[in-house]
């Protein structure tokens, strides 16, 4: 059974930090791209960023400098660390797993960045 469980979310003042954790199972994670979205509400899902099997990383032009992304294939897991944290950070923030045409998403943690 395929799982990605997102953890580390929570509710930080403006100029914080998180760091976020997917722990994947199910499949072979070390194949997968693996990336980070959001979805604040009302708005569509955002790519946020990603890191390749070879550990390359790419990044939206709205969190480049301040969030990055990472993997440890030997716990199956893939980080978002979020520095410099703004309130329109705020939104629920989903793992994805893609190889090919499979895909897997998780069930999203939630950030809101607020005062």
């Amino acid at each position: 059974q395929v799982r990605l469980v997102e953890s580390g979310g929570g509710l930080v003042q403006p100029g914080g930090s998180l760091r976020l954790s997917c722990a994947a199972s199910g499949f072979t994670f070390s194949s997968y791209y693996m990336s980070w979205y959001r979805q604040a509400p009302g708005k569509q899902r955002d790519l946020v960023a990603t890191v390749s099997t070879d550990g390359t990383t790419n990044y939206a032009d709205s969190v480049k400098g301040r969030f990055t992304i990472s993997r440890d294939n030997a716990k199956n897991t893939v980080y978002l660390q979020m520095n410099s944290l703004k309130p329109e950070d705020t939104a629920v923030y989903y793992c994805f797993a893609v190889y090919y045409r499979r895909r897997y998403w998780g069930q999203g943690t939630q950030v809101t960045v607020s005062s």
